[in-house]
């Protein structure tokens, strides 16, 4: 006779997940087994260890080696839109200085959080003066987001810059460059790190795929380039984000995961504005909006893209661009959505006027000339 215990070890319980949709896209329905490493984000599972694995900048890539060939690395200023490899080349960097054990020889820091005097005082300068047992070479400091500091703690950094040149660098990795003070910037060689171009990008998401057994389709692969824009990061965080919630990404996968909306919908969104009376205009985009879950922020964002396609008259378009660009700042302080979508429903109805108005105006003028 088997004991109940002994039943309950033979016969364990199962549960299965029923699969659902969504816009077209497939709920991830089963688990796969996990390996060493998978409990990473994709961004740092494969983020390149040695400068030569690098998949853009090369030319600041090539510039950089030689200055470590020569023996003569200044102080570094990174700068440029995030997810373009800054971080990655500054720590393939310190690999190359120091090795496998560079961790030792780097003081890290995120200066959004670390962004007082205090830091550089203490923590910077510690790190600076003291010197390491039984290591050689040159120690880094690394202030990545370093427009966040404060300018307080920038003129004090620059003092600690000059003094313990001979034994540190200093590398200082930002967004925007105008927000470090002229003192630092002439103290470091500036390196601005451009958006990555697609092929680029593609190369790296396709290797990605295969390591990771994803089913994405080409569209699928097609938005995750759309959506990214130059930014590797982002690109490996949504395609990580879909693996884990659909079994297969398509299109719709993509723009449901990521909250984007669809390009077919702002195709009806501007159908409906151009073509579609105020009001119904009004109720339909607001129907869409609330059917998706869409923000009008990121609708706006995407349908300034379609906009610079059409063929509006150079008056109209003046005007359309301007209107937009500040209904965007209004949504960005936080005024009431409702009120700015029946704003933008207004102003595509008075560029629709002035559009006609111009037309009409034109017919005149070349029936005139006609006579």
């Amino acid at each position: 006779m088997k004991s109940a215990e002994d039943m309950q070890q033979v016969a364990p319980a199962t549960a299965t997940a029923a699969p659902a949709s969504s816009g077209g896209a497939t709920h991830r329905t089963g688990k796969t087994e996990k390996t060493e490493g998978d409990n990473l984000p994709w961004v740092e599972k494969y983020r390149p260890s040695a400068l030569d694995e690098l998949i853009s900048q090369q030319d600041i890539i090539h510039t950089i080696s030689r200055l470590i060939d020569s023996n003569a690395l200044p102080h570094l200023l990174f700068y440029g839109p995030p997810g373009t490899g800054k971080t990655s080349t500054i720590l393939a960097l310190a690999r190359r200085l120091n090795g496998p054990n560079y961790r030792q020889m780097v003081l890290e820091l995120n200066a959004s959080d670390d962004r007082g005097i205090d830091v550089v005082r203490e923590q910077i300068k510690d790190f600076a003066s003291s010197r390491k047992l039984f290591s050689r070479g040159l120690k880094l400091v690394i202030l990545d987001e370093a427009d966040a500091m404060t300018r307080v703690a920038q003129f004090a950094l620059r003092r600690v810059i000059e003094k313990y040149t001979k034994s540190t660098r200093f590398c200082l990795l930002c967004n925007h460059v105008n927000k470090i003070i002229p003192a630092l910037q002439s103290r470091c060689t500036r390196f601005r790190f451009g958006p990555l171009e697609q092929d680029q990008m593609l190369n790296r998401v396709q290797h990605v795929i295969q390591q990771e057994k994803c089913n994405v389709t080409p569209e699928g692969l097609s938005a995750i380039m759309r959506l990214a824009g130059g930014d590797m990061r982002r690109s490996l965080n949504v395609l990580q984000a879909c693996h884990m919630a659909y079994d297969e990404i398509n299109e719709a996968a993509v723009y449901a995961c990521t909250g984007n909306p669809l390009p077919s919908d702002l195709r009806l969104m501007l159908n409906w504005l151009n073509n579609a009376p105020l009001q119904s205009a009004y109720e339909q985009i607001l129907a869409l909006q609330q059917a998706k879950g869409l923000s009008l922020l990121d609708m706006l964002t995407y349908l300034h893209e379609l906009v610079l396609q059409i063929s509006y008259p150079p008056p109209v378009m003046n005007f359309l661009l301007a209107e937009m660009a500040a209904l965007e700042v209004r949504l960005a302080h936080g005024t009431n959505e409702r009120i700015q979508l029946a704003s933008l429903v207004g102003v595509f109805k008075q560029a629709c006027a002035m559009t006609e108005q111009f037309q009409n105006e034109k017919d005149k003028r070349m029936a005139m000339s006609a006579k």
